[in-house]
């Protein structure tokens, strides 16, 4: 084996060694993303960024998308027990209206 053919060797395997290295940030990338920007499912984005690193990148665009989204909030305790009888009431009244236009009808 001569000097060219070591060399050739060693090129080989840091490349190799590059491409694993690239392979990994890559994949942790999602996940990484999202925890910094304190996402609510980043444990989920960070499992999809792994998966779509071993499923050949196929999905992995998705969840890094997915990391950069801000999810939408919604407030559903906001209403107090008023708010809701009077919307109890307004749909008890659209009930009574929609069964006396049907009993008119027929």
């Amino acid at each position: 084996m001569s000097g060219l053919d070591i060399f050739a060797i060693f090129v080989l395997l840091i490349l190799l060694i590059a491409i694993l290295g690239i392979w990994i940030v890559l994949a942790m990338l999602p996940g990484k993303i999202a925890k910094d920007r304190n996402h609510p499912q980043a444990e989920a984005i960070n499992v999809g960024g792994w998966l779509g690193a071993l499923l050949g990148g196929v999905l992995w665009p998705i969840f890094l998308i997915w990391a950069f989204t801000k999810p939408l909030r919604v407030d559903t305790g906001s209403a107090s027990a008023g708010e809701l009888q009077d919307l109890r009431d307004k749909i008890d009244r659209l009930e009574a209206s929609q069964a006396a236009e049907r009993g008119s009808k027929s």
